[in-house]
Order: structure tokens, then sequence, then C-alpha cells
């Protein structure tokens, strides 16, 4: 094999094992427990509809997502012409189940307005002694598997201000806002003058209206919807990433060939 070859393989495959490596070094970041797998998809709209719904009636009382809009979510998640949906439907849709936010004059925010919460910063570093986080990044800042482990790891813990903690982010500040689908769990304890190895256990001790397998696929929405608002561009860029290494392993095919007919009558 000719060194241009050599350097061709060497260009195109070692930025890919870089990315590899620091892809799973990162992923798996959770203080120590181990983080279940979310195994979502993140072009099932239905999913993500779900999540949305959920995110807004539960989560979106206190964070934003400041860098999202509402119409362009509804574009990306099937509420458009192309399922039936006239642009006033789609207006009608998010006003009735999905805006609940005013401007400073006492008006509906539009559909084109950023997804802001109605909770001012103020109200919440004096309710929580700090500011509520915008959670438009977190999927991409913590991962998949965190947000989805994340938000099945809350435990009863008196010691705590809101009453609870949790085996993913130790000493959380947030309540579990949940609760009423999940119902509560408590940490299973070592008995006295034994070791205690493994992962915490947590035990549902109390229901919530909801079985464990509904909740869990709740959660996956809620992780689906986060990890698309982190990053809506992944719905088509993951399919031209295919396009653009089947165009270059093309390329390399073809200056492959290319470089034997010029060297042939050397080699």
């Amino acid at each position: 094999m000719s060194n241009s070859i050599r350097k061709w393989i060497f260009v195109l495959l070692v930025p890919a094992l870089v990315v590899l490596i620091l892809g799973s070094v990162g992923g798996g970041a959770g203080h120590g427990v181990a983080l279940q797998s979310a195994n979502i998809d993140i072009h099932d709209k239905q999913s993500l509809q779900n999540g949305a719904k959920y995110y807004v009636n539960y989560c979106m009382g206190c964070h934003s997502l400041k860098f999202s809009r509402y119409n362009r979510m509804a574009e990306d998640m099937g509420l458009n012409e192309e399922n039936g949906l006239t642009p006033d439907d789609v207006a009608t849709l998010l006003k009735k189940n999905m805006i609940f936010t005013y401007d400073e004059e006492g008006k509906q925010d539009q559909i084109g307005s950023l997804m802001k919460s109605a909770y001012s910063p103020k109200a919440a570093a004096e309710a929580f002694g700090t500011s509520v986080p915008d959670l438009s990044l977190v999927g991409r800042s913590r991962g998949t598997d965190w947000i989805y482990s994340y938000l099945k790891s809350f435990y009863l813990d008196s010691s705590r201000p809101m009453g609870v903690n949790n085996t993913v982010f130790k000493d959380v500040g947030m309540p579990h806002v949940l609760w009423e689908l999940q119902g509560w769990q408590e940490m299973e304890h070592a008995e006295e003058g034994a070791e205690h190895h493994g992962e915490p256990k947590l035990t549902l001790s109390k229901p919530g209206s909801m079985s464990p397998g509904e909740y869990d696929q709740v959660v996956r929405d809620l992780t689906n919807f986060l990890t698309y608002v982190g990053e809506p561009a992944q719905l088509s860029r993951k399919m031209y990433g295919v396009f653009t290494l089947l165009f270059l392993l093309l390329l390399f095919g073809v200056s492959w060939m290319l470089e034997k007919e010029y060297w042939k009558d050397i080699h």
C-alpha cells in the first residue's frame, strides 16, 4: 500500500476514533451512579409530542426553553400541513394546550414566541435560594441517559428542604414535580452491621397514578423531547452525516483507483 493511501486512511479514520473515544468517556457521567439506558428515538414524533405536553404541564412552570420557539417545535413534531393541519389549526392547538405565558401587556404569547417560563428569576431565587436553570441545552450538557435516570431517581429524604433527594444528583434543590405520576420512592438502607455494596436501591413505597411501566414511558418521552430541544438540527443532521460519509467513501474509492492508474507504469 502506497504512502498516499495510508495518508488518506489516517485522515479519514483518526478523527472518527477520537470522537468515539470522547463520546464513550463523557456519556457515562453520573456522579458515580450507573445510568439507565433511555433508549429514545428522536424521530418518533408521537413521543416528542407527548414529551412536550408533559414538559409544558409539569416542568415549564419553572424551567424555560429560551432557545426554542413554539412554531419551530410544532413543525418539527409533525404539527403541520403535511399532516392535515392548517396554520390556523396549529396556532389554535398551541395556544390552547401549550402557551400559558403572557407578555407585559397581559396578552397571551404568540406561536412565534420563545418558550419562556412564567416564573420570574427573582421569585425563583427567593423560593429556592438560586435562579432556576433554563433547560434548552440540558440534553447536550448532561446526555439522554442522565436525564432519564435523574427523573426516575427521586426518593423521600426528610433532611432535605424539599423533602426529597436524588441518587443521580445528590442533594438536589428541586422538588419531585412528577410525584403524582410516579408516586413516592424510598431508599433501601443496609441492615446495621452489614456492608452495603452496589448501587443504591429505591423501592416504591406509595404508588402514583401511573404504573411503573407507564411512568417509564413518560420519562422516556420527556427525555426524548429535551434531547430534541438541545439540538433540533439533529433530526436532519445525522442523515446528512450518513450522506457525507458515503460520499467520502466513494471519493476514497475513486482516488484509490486513480492512484493505481497513475502509478501503474512506475510500480
